[in-house]
């Protein structure tokens, strides 16, 4: 099977897109993970296949492949990039597009220079609805992770997030914490951790320990989760300024009740075809 593909990323977090509106695309978790290879595939974070809509009220569907060929419901970098995927490829004309995810439906909006803005949904505290072991919903919980005990905020959005405060972020034991928090038993469907410090009320520097992938130059609903977490807190104001490694993102969130906006960038690096 010969398959065309666009590389594409947003703020370095690297995507392997697949149209798939005009014939249908089962990818197994073998050809995942030998997609998602750097040195023998094309090499990426995740697999984004653009698919038909399934219902009258979007225009398209949206899945996403981990790098590890695990199926996941929600990626807000990937989700700026599929907009300018659709829109550059003449899929749509259309400056609003709406998406259907496993994790809901999310609207999409191509803005000037390169930027896109997301309703990335409602944020989900109820520790059933993240999925976390816990007895009742609370803004910081204690986990027991490496023989020690951490402060984390948990939630959803649309994927499970787990945020850790630090007061230095290069000195934070991303790569040692990140996978026993990603794995912890309380987290039945794993969890992206993001490592957080506060530099204001308004701005915040972030690294993500992605599950099935690892650390990521960038995670949008890392970004969205983080910024939650700090505003429920008391932490943050509405509105933040998330510096990842790979750049930045503005993250809004209006409260209790109401959807988490994303703006940032979204790129196509290069295409080509692949012999599956």
């Amino acid at each position: 099977m010969n398959l065309g593909f666009t590389k594409m990323q947003g703020l370095g977090n690297d995507f392997v897109v697949f149209d798939a509106t005009e014939r249908p695309l089962q990818l197994t978790p073998d050809q995942c993970r030998a997609l998602a290879n750097r040195r023998f595939g094309i090499g990426c974070d995740q697999i984004l296949l653009v698919e038909p809509p399934k219902t009258p009220e979007t225009d398209f569907h949206y899945r996403i492949f981990n790098a590890d060929g695990s199926e996941v419901g929600q990626c807000g970098n990937g989700a700026r990039c599929f907009a300018r995927f659709v829109h550059d490829k003449g899929l749509t004309q259309q400056t609003e597009i709406r998406i259907g995810t496993p994790s809901g439906d999310i609207r999409l909006y191509l803005e000037a220079d390169n930027l896109v803005r997301v309703n990335m949904g409602r944020p989900r505290f109820a520790p059933a609805e993240i999925p976390f072991q816990a007895d009742a919903r609370r803004p910081v919980y204690a986990l027991e992770a490496g023989g020690e005990t951490c402060q984390i905020g948990a939630l959803s959005m649309g994927n499970p997030h787990a945020v850790l405060s630090t007061p230095d972020l290069d000195q934070a034991p991303v790569a040692s914490l990140g996978p026993l928090i990603e794995n912890h038993p309380r987290f039945p469907e794993r969890v992206n951790v993001g490592f957080m410090q506060v530099q204001s009320r308004t701005r915040i520097r972030l690294r993500v320990w992605e599950r099935g992938a690892g650390e990521t130059l960038a995670c949008g609903t890392g970004a969205c989760a983080a910024a939650v977490s700090g505003q429920i807190q008391g932490l943050l104001d509405e509105q933040v300024r998330v510096a990842l490694p790979g750049g930045e993102l503005l993250i809004r969130w209006a409260g209790e009740g109401e959807p988490v906006w994303m703006s940032g960038p979204a790129v196509s690096v290069f295409e080509g075809k692949i012999e599956l």
